[in-house]
């Protein structure tokens, strides 16, 4: 165990909301046990979404560390490619698509290094390869990573 004790061991027993959960194939389900291990950052994204999602229930809180981990996905991924995703935007609720990155080659010629760390604001910021500029959203409003 000492090889996974910088990791947060999540258990719930549910059975409502099971279908939807494996779809997100961040998680193993083995019948009616949840397990969810996640970063002690994922555990802080999760926990942001879950606050900003009102969560209550078990399968709503397994659900938030989900999410925290398809961020934690898309980040890794947007570093080395260009990452087919879907967000909520904020303003109008419509569902975005979005081919993004933050590969240097791709986005070092349009960071002028000023601002603020969009983890602080709990967002994620990409460059938008369709759009040419850089754009941002909640992390509770990530819907799928391609």
């Amino acid at each position: 165990m000492k090889k996974h004790q910088n990791y947060l061991l999540i258990w719930y027993f549910i059975t409502i909301f099971v279908a939807e959960i494996k779809e997100l194939r961040y998680l193993n389900t083995i019948d009616m046990l949840n397990a969810l291990i996640i970063t002690p950052k994922e555990a802080q994204r999760a926990l942001v979404i879950a606050t900003r999602t009102n969560a209550s229930t078990p399968a709503e809180f397994l659900i938030a560390g989900a999410k925290a981990a398809m961020v934690a996905e898309l980040k890794k991924r947007m570093q080395t490619s260009i990452v087919e995703f879907y967000f909520v935007k904020k303003s109008t609720r419509e569902l975005r698509h979005a081919y993004g990155t933050t590969m240097s080659s791709l986005a070092s010629n349009h960071i002028n290094g000023r601002g603020i760390s969009r983890d602080s604001v709990n967002t994620i910021a990409f460059w938008d390869v369709e759009k040419g500029g850089w754009r941002s959203f909640r992390y509770e409003t990530l819907v799928k990573v391609c």
